[in-house]
């Protein structure tokens, strides 16, 4: 069987119903429909997302982070002219913190299952995770909203004061950088920038534990020159070699509890998988 197939075997086997059908979207010409519909049940009747998409945060109420998570699987289905967006984006605008961005988790995490990482302060600030990535991806799109603008604000003012960042961030930074209407501004951040992002990467494939390699931060090619052509070749030969027994790919973070396992590496595996076709790794 080739990469693919396995794939899909995996998935039945192990994979949440809503990468299951993303699965079937993006690799065998199902209805987007469909996602839409199973994507529609992760929303809360507060615009934002919870109910586990993002599968660290157990808990039903919304999040800013599983809004990346929605929007990204609407960005794979070019769906932005789905109604969840505006209810997002309204949802986005009742959690913004006073500087214009959204906090990384809101005290409200303290009440719910969750990964320990996932924790808040009482008056949590704005955070360019995810506030970046959300902001690019509706940049992307062309959307409108009354969020956008003042949490666009907040990106180029926190990215300003960067000058060291962890893996995160680089990456919510480079995914802003890259969607960013405002070219000459984005083209000369990432320039100041881009050893600073370089230095969070682990360019040995062999690398243990929650390390972030140059397919975290480019699983399509980007417009912006972070990588060599050499460096990612190397890691699309590691990570199709890196492709298990079974069919699939997990992350390789803490789990912390045995069923977020077969979440992320649903999850994981539909990422996976469209790495190697954005990158002509897959047969057509």
């Amino acid at each position: 069987m080739d990469p693919r197939e396995r794939a899909e075997r995996y998935l039945q086997l192990h994979g949440r119903l809503i990468d299951r059908l993303r699965f079937e979207v993006l690799f065998a010409g199902g209805p987007r429909e469909r996602v839409l519909a199973a994507l529609r049940c992760y929303q809360n009747p507060d615009g934002g997302f919870g109910n586990a998409l993002e599968p660290d945060l157990r808990g039903a109420g919304s999040q800013p982070e599983p809004v990346e998570v929605a929007f990204r699987i609407l960005d794979e289905l070019d769906a932005f002219s789905d109604p969840m967006v505006p209810a997002a984006c309204d949802y986005l605008l009742s959690v913004t913190a006073g500087d214009g961005g959204v906090p990384f988790v809101l005290p409200s995490v303290r009440d719910t299952f969750r990964a320990p990482w996932w924790e808040s302060g009482d008056d949590p600030p704005g955070n360019l995770i995810p506030t970046a990535s959300i902001a690019g991806l509706l940049h992307e799109h062309g959307i409108a909203h009354p969020w956008l603008g003042p949490a666009t604000e907040f990106c180029w003012t926190a990215i300003a004061r960067v000058h060291r960042t962890s893996p995160y961030e680089a990456r919510a930074i480079l995914g802003f950088l890259e969607r960013a209407p405002d070219r000459r501004r984005a083209e000369a951040e990432f320039g100041r920038l881009r050893d600073a992002i370089l230095a969070t990467v682990a360019f040995d494939p062999d690398t243990p534990g929650d390390a972030h390699f140059p397919l975290d931060f480019a699983p399509a090619p980007l417009r912006l020159p972070l990588f060599e052509p050499e460096t990612l070749d190397r890691h699309l030969d590691t990570l199709l070699a890196a492709q298990s027994r079974e069919g699939g790919w997990n992350g390789n973070w803490e789990m912390w509890t045995p069923l977020v396992e077969h979440e992320w590496g649903g999850h994981v595996t539909v990422e996976r998988l469209k790495t190697l076709r954005d990158y002509g790794r897959l047969d057509a």
